[in-house]
């Protein structure tokens, strides 16, 4: 008898995986938002995740009503993770998505549970598990299972897919591990990794995230040092590449729903425990103050004259939609506070969400010239714009930074100047 799952939440993590399940197994997407629903059944995904032609050949059910999906084998939770305006760890959605599923579960099933969502140790069993019980009055163990299998999409990335990864999994119990692997197996070729326990899952994502936070960091911090002595972080890097175990790491502005977020879930843990995380939350100063520091450098650069600037990209990395704490805005809300009349620019971001999300009406390349251009995100567009185009984007005398140093080999007319971090 086949499995029938459940995927809660079709964003960026679970529609993906939906899709890829539904290959395999009878699969119902379930997601609160009825618009994105009414979006995806029309064969339109906003996240660009999952092509048109794929999505509408996909046997996966979606809906926006629980009742919907009762009964499954398994339910796998794929909700947000985000973090409070304090930096601490909201599983609001989290625990939402646990008493939605604890109204579905049917004990003579004996359903698994699954969690996907970055977590500090512990909230599978600690949090989920007791939540599901007291909502449900069912018993874990008894009348349904845990597990958790951390989430590695990588929004935009055609490379790194969910079939061609290995996917870590846990369970409470070998029943279910076996049962997860049969599951998440059909979907990666059999390319699993059975993780020696739940927390050891939980652990293993925390850090992924908080170990790229940290590297970054440092190249941050070396970009800000070598700017001192006028020095590109650049060319630096290029002769430190040639040793064989020097590790790739590039500054940058540090946005998204991963990297900039799951290390406050550890450090949050740790500080519970009675230990400073001391390199953790120095990564996370130094990388949520980069965009306040590129700005003040810029102002440094036009004389402390605030005049007319340019910023292109607004989403939170290249060649995605995703806006969702883009530290871009870091740098736009800096410079206006310097006095700059600052204009934004993305062909890849909403502009509702940009106007919802940050007050910010994006613009089309329409001619005006700007004292300042920012080459803020890599997107394909901006990385090929040529110096021509860019050179018409700037007033005479202008500057322009390349946060990305993805301008590197242009050659731009004398008068016109550069700065790059």
């Amino acid at each position: 008898m086949s499995l029938k799952i459940v995927v809660v939440g079709l964003g960026y993590v679970g529609l993906p995986l939906a899709v890829a399940l539904a290959r395999h197994f009878p699969t119902i997407g379930l997601d609160i938002d009825r618009g994105r629903v009414d979006e995806l059944r029309a064969g339109h995904d906003r996240t660009n995740e999952v092509d048109p032609g794929r999505l509408q050949a996909s046997s996966l059910q979606m809906t926006a009503e629980a009742a919907d999906a009762r009964g499954a084998d398994v339910y796998i939770l794929t909700v947000p993770t985000p973090v409070d305006a304090a930096n601490r760890p909201d599983l609001g959605p989290l625990l939402s998505a646990t008493r939605t599923v604890a109204g579905l579960i049917d004990p003579a099933v004996r359903a698994t549970v699954v969690v996907e969502s970055t977590v500090y140790p512990g909230v599978t069993e600690d949090r989920v598990g007791p939540e599901l019980e007291r909502v449900s009055g069912l018993r874990r163990g008894e009348h349904f299972r845990l597990g958790y299998s951390p989430e590695r999409i990588n929004p935009g990335d055609r490379e790194h897919t969910i079939e061609a990864i290995t996917k870590v999994i846990s369970a409470e119990d070998c029943e279910t591990l076996d049962q997860l692997a049969t599951v998440y197996g059909a979907v990666t070729g059999g390319n699993i990794f059975r993780a020696a326990s739940i927390k050891a899952a939980e652990g293993a994502k925390v850090i992924e995230n908080a170990q790229r936070d940290i590297n970054i960091a440092f190249m941050n911090e070396i970009a800000q040092i070598f700017g001192k002595l006028d020095l590109s972080v650049w060319d630096v890097l290029a002769a430190a590449r040639t040793k064989w175990n020097f590790l790739p790491f590039e500054p940058g502005l540090v946005g998204g729903h991963c990297i900039g977020v799951d290390p406050y879930y550890l450090s949050y843990r740790a500080q519970e425990l009675g230990h400073k995380p001391q390199v953790i939350l120095a990564g996370r100063d130094i990388n949520d103050g980069m965009g306040a520091w590129v700005a003040d450098r810029l102002h440094e650069r036009q004389g402390g004259r605030a005049g007319s600037a340019l910023v292109l990209g607004l989403t939170f990395k290249e060649n995605v939609p995703d806006l969702r704490n883009s530290r871009v805005v870091d740098v736009i809300r800096r410079l206006a506070w310097l006095g700059y009349r600052v204009e934004v620019s993305d062909p890849l971001a909403d502009l509702a969400e940009a106007e919802h999300e940050y007050g910010l009406a994006l613009k089309p390349l329409n001619g005006t010239r700007y004292d300042m251009v920012v080459g803020a995100v890599a997107h394909e567009e901006y990385r090929t714009i040529g110096a021509n185009r860019l050179t018409e984007l700037l007033n005479e005398g202008g500057l322009v930074a390349d946060l990305k140093g993805m301008w590197r080999s242009l050659e731009l007319p004398a008068e016109i100047r550069r700065w790059s971090l």
